[in-house]
């Protein structure tokens, strides 16, 4: 169940298309929510957080791939 506020003009629109697409107000939200959600493309988590990856990088791309292998050349570093 939802409970949602419009406008009265927004009201008096779903009203009037609804009758004359001989529909009830909430078949014809229905529809049209189902129509939104089609068209609408989905957000996945890369897209959201794109702008905040990187942000304080190393400039390193292959950090995860190559952990050990860049440990252990940090730690030789610092013991020459």
């Amino acid at each position: 169940m939802l409970t949602l506020r419009l406008d009265p003009t927004l009201e008096q629109n779903i009203n009037i298309t609804a009758k004359s697409l001989g529909l009830s107000k909430s078949e014809l939200i229905r529809k049209s929510i189902l129509s939104y959600l089609e068209k609408v493309e989905p957000v996945n988590a890369w897209e959201t957080g794109n702008d905040l990856f990187g942000k304080h990088s190393s400039g390193l791309g292959n950090l995860s791939a190559d952990r050990k292998k860049l440990i252990k050349t940090k730690i030789q570093a610092k013991n020459q």
